[in-house]
């Protein structure tokens, strides 16, 4: 009974463990499945994204030239207001009884000025027959003096209150504009703008039609950036529309906040309806470079490394596809390059890094250098050699560098193969193929499916 209960027991624990290593082994011996994407055309901005504020051209404040009461105000938020026209009116009750004080003392000089000129005179007929000193006839042309002085003094300050009544209390704008904002009402004090105390009563701005934008932008883009560059930028409060600008100049002054340095550019931009409002902020696109009707792919398929291969196979299928457009000589200089590269240097530990090496190599020759100097080069390509030379003022003047990508694609026989491409810019999501006309359609792997 025993050994009956035990054999069977037997077969079916052994049942599973006979499955098992069969099923793991079709598991990894399963070919991979992938994902793909085709090469086309299309236009690609490298930019350099900022937020800034959108501000008035130019704003002028308007000060009160006089203390006084507000008798009237004219004018409100937003109202069209031409060059002389009056915002407000100051009360002038107690300048309007100074005048009249005013004009009795203009009055009393003017009296006593023209009694003193008719002492002189006489004074003056008595010395010519020397009926008095010297002395008397200075005497009285010093008092004549005083008299006249006295007199102008009276007008001048006479003319002031005349000033401050028929100019002064009436608060004029002094350019073309609209009133962007109002700080006064009737009934309300304001003080002379020689004061500290004094304030700002209306802000005007010259012209809304024409707007400006002050975006700050970091040290390591400011390179890229220059006068009369194309600007694009967009609102919240106006989802799905998009605007255009200039820039107009860079300010030098640095802005540190955090450790973080910062610069202000200023853009021009046209508000020809009305819809972009002071005070606004917005997200901003300086446009670096541009590529019109290029073939592009996508960043994703460049990326792709085969986990199916070591790294010895991809560096070897990277460095034979390097190969398949060099005549016999650039061949035999590759061959030299590749192997003085694995004298010197220990093996490449992985898929990247051999993907790297041979990258490098086949980027030298193009460049018309050894390896090394090919390496130099390759530091962020066409962006890298921009960036670097940038520091310098002269990026226009460097020619890029030569970039060459893998794209990785099943052949005609169904095996996995991989060309190199020359790549230009970049928007981080699509990378622009350069001298590859042919490759219009094609498609490469994108991923492998999990």
């Amino acid at each position: 009974m025993k050994n009956r209960c035990i054999w069977p027991a037997a077969v079916i624990l052994l049942i599973p463990a006979a499955f098992l290593p069969c099923s793991c082994t079709n598991k990894k011996n399963r070919p991979a499945s992938y994902e793909f994407t085709n090469v086309r055309r299309s236009t690609l901005e490298r930019t350099v994204s900022s937020s800034g504020t959108i501000n008035p051209v130019a704003t002028v404040k308007v000060l009160p030239r006089m203390s006084g009461k507000v008798e009237k105000v004219l004018v409100d938020y937003n109202d069209s207001v031409s060059r002389g026209d009056i915002l407000a009116e100051l009360n002038t009750d107690m300048l309007r009884l100074q005048r009249e004080q005013q004009y009795a003392s203009v009055t009393k000089a003017r009296a006593n000025y023209e009694l003193q000129l008719i002492n002189y005179r006489s004074q003056e007929a008595l010395a010519e027959k020397d009926l008095i000193s010297e002395y008397e006839l200075r005497t009285s042309k010093t008092t004549l003096d005083n008299q006249a002085a006295d007199l102008a003094v009276a007008e001048a300050n006479l003319k002031v209150i005349e000033t401050e009544i028929n100019q002064y209390a009436y608060i004029t704008s002094p350019i073309d504009g609209i009133v962007l904002d109002r700080n006064i009402n009737v009934g309300d004090t304001v003080v002379d703008s020689s004061s500290n105390n004094s304030t700002s009563i209306f802000t005007l701005a010259e012209n809304l039609r024409e707007m400006q934008i002050e975006a700050g932008v970091g040290e390591l883009d400011i390179t890229s950036i220059h006068r009369g560059q194309e600007v694009r930028f967009t609102l919240e409060s106006l989802p799905g529309r998009s605007f255009t600008g200039a820039v107009e100049n860079l300010r030098m002054v640095p802005i540190v906040s955090n450790n973080v340095v910062s610069y202000t550019v200023i853009i021009n931009v046209e508000n020809l309806d009305g819809s972009l409002l002071p005070g606004m902020t917005c997200a901003v696109d300086f446009i670096v470079e541009r590529s019109e009707n290029v073939l592009t792919v996508s960043n994703a398929a460049l990326r792709y490394q085969p986990s199916a291969l070591n790294a010895d196979r991809i560096a070897e299928m990277v460095f034979n596809a390097g190969l398949a457009d060099m005549n016999e000589e650039q061949r035999q200089a590759a061959l030299e390059e590749r192997d003085q590269s694995r004298a010197q240097e220990p093996p490449a530990n992985s898929a990247q890094g051999a993907n790297q090496a041979a990258n490098t190599g086949i980027a030298g020759l193009m460049m018309g250098a050894g390896g090394r100097q090919g390496g130099a080069m390759m530091m962020g390509g066409r962006q890298g050699a921009n960036r670097q030379a940038g520091g310098q003022g002269q990026s226009r003047n460097i020619p890029a560098a030569v970039v060459m990508r893998n794209l990785w694609y099943i052949g005609g026989d169904g095996r996995l193969e991989v060309m190199q491409v020359q790549t230009g810019i970049t928007n981080g999501s699509f990378t622009e193929i350069i001298s590859a006309e042919e490759l219009e359609g094609r498609q490469v792997i994108l991923r492998e499916r999990i």
